[in-house]
């Protein structure tokens, strides 16, 4: 095992048990990017969700970006890279100049100059793009687009746990309000108090 796939090795590490102990959808996009930019050495990296018409990506986490980056429009499906859509991974060498890149001006300002896109996938469905940026030309081997779809495919399942995780909260949340209220409602005391009065008696 050579450096490049030891650090990658590790890093696959590293985000699965982050990922295991992360509660929340943001902490798991934002354990994705960091370790994605880091082990690529990129100068940033982001995740961009498809919306539910599937036609527009928007930015969700950022690593490495100017604010001025990030919130420079969303990303037309029509204008954006339309093979990564489709599933496959793409590689921009210049992204200002390329015209399939969006924001060319933009890139040019934040000092990007390679791309390269992978497709995010649950379940064989497109849900969005990690995309990797640097600040020099790269041509990404084999090796850098075989770690990012792994950590992609990763990440979409963690955070489709963080969800499931989040619901399950909110429902056991909701039913033990219902029962709270149910004893108060038994002790002849209603309307019941307000939450933060239910939480006191408990």
């Amino acid at each position: 095992m050579n450096d490049l796939e030891r650090r990658y090795y590790h890093s696959l590490y590293e985000v699965a048990a982050a990922i295991n102990s992360a509660r929340t959808p943001e902490k798991v996009l934002n354990i994705i990017i960091e370790t994605v930019a880091k082990a690529l050495e990129a100068k940033g990296c982001s995740l961009m969700l498809l919306t539910p018409d599937q036609k527009v990506l928007l930015h969700t986490a950022d690593y490495g970006l100017s604010d001025a980056y990030v919130r420079k429009g969303s990303v037309s499906v029509d204008l954006c890279i339309s093979e990564a859509i489709k599933g496959n991974p793409v590689i921009v060498l210049d992204a200002t100049k390329d015209e399939r890149v969006q924001y060319r001006e933009q890139a040019r300002q934040e000092g990007i100059v390679s791309i390269l896109s992978v497709p995010i996938m649950l379940r064989e469905k497109i849900v969005g793009l990690i995309r990797v940026y640097t600040a020099d030309q790269r041509h990404f081997t084999a090796e850098d687009i075989y770690f990012v779809q792994a950590v992609a495919n990763l990440g979409a399942i963690a955070l489709e746990n963080a969800k499931l995780y989040e619901s399950v909260h909110k429902d056991n949340e909701a039913l033990r309000r219902e029962l709270l209220e149910w004893r108060f409602a038994a002790m002849g005391v209603w309307p019941p108090p307000p939450s933060s009065s239910l939480e006191r008696r408990r």
